[in-house]
């Protein structure tokens, strides 16, 4: 019942009370990195969901674009601004997903949605993560998010499908709140953000 109808509620509860209550950030947030992107405030990105349909995913802009001489995108840690960082140190940057998850893409709880090129990627039971929406948090991102390997991810997410329940949901909200308060686990040793995902053995 909670699947079918309870998580819905939840999402649409939570997503709006949400950015009701952080509405004065997401507009400072706005006008910083208007004035520091030029006028560049939003991220938007192909990703895969429920299912693995694609919908588009918005974000905080928190890097710059830049290339080398080479015409290769310039590493994380060389495009991300000084006011990105802070923003997403914070975690501020996926506010923009509430209306992702108002409009029904995602959940404010499930598998964090990933490139949609890691589809083919992924071995029979990694492609079980998107047996349920992708989430702003999920069981993988309190238990060490950007700091745990693909693959210990991977079995996280499978083991939230398979145990996916109003106080499992609610849990998470609430280590994940902890969890931003301290920056536990928003990236790796010495990297900005997570490596890519290279495959697994089928």
């Amino acid at each position: 019942m909670y699947k079918l109808y309870g998580k819905r509620a939840l999402d649409l509860i939570m997503a709006i009370f949400l950015f009701l209550i952080f509405s004065p950030i997401f507009v400072l947030i706005f006008c910083l990195l208007f004035f520091t992107n030029k006028g560049a405030v939003f991220f938007f990105q192909n990703r895969p969901g429920l299912k693995g349909e694609v919908f588009k995913i918005i974000k905080f802009k928190t890097m710059k674009d830049g290339i080398d001489k080479d015409g290769n995108p310039l590493s994380d840690a060389l495009r991300i601004t000084r006011i990105g960082s802070l923003v997403r140190k914070t975690s501020f940057d996926e506010l923009p997903q509430l209306f992702n998850v108002i409009k029904g893409d995602m959940s404010m709880v499930g598998p964090r949605p990933l490139l949609v090129e890691y589809l083919p990627l992924y071995n029979s039971s990694q492609l079980q993560r998107h047996n349920e929406k992708p989430g702003i948090t999920g069981w993988a991102q309190i238990n060490g998010r950007n700091a745990i390997s693909w693959e210990r991810k991977f079995e996280l997410d499978i083991w939230y499908i398979e145990n996916v329940n109003f106080f499992l949901d609610l849990k998470i909200l609430l280590l994940t709140f902890g969890n931003v308060i301290r920056g536990k686990g928003v990236s790796q040793q010495g990297h900005v953000t997570v490596g890519r995902f290279l495959g697994s053995e089928k």
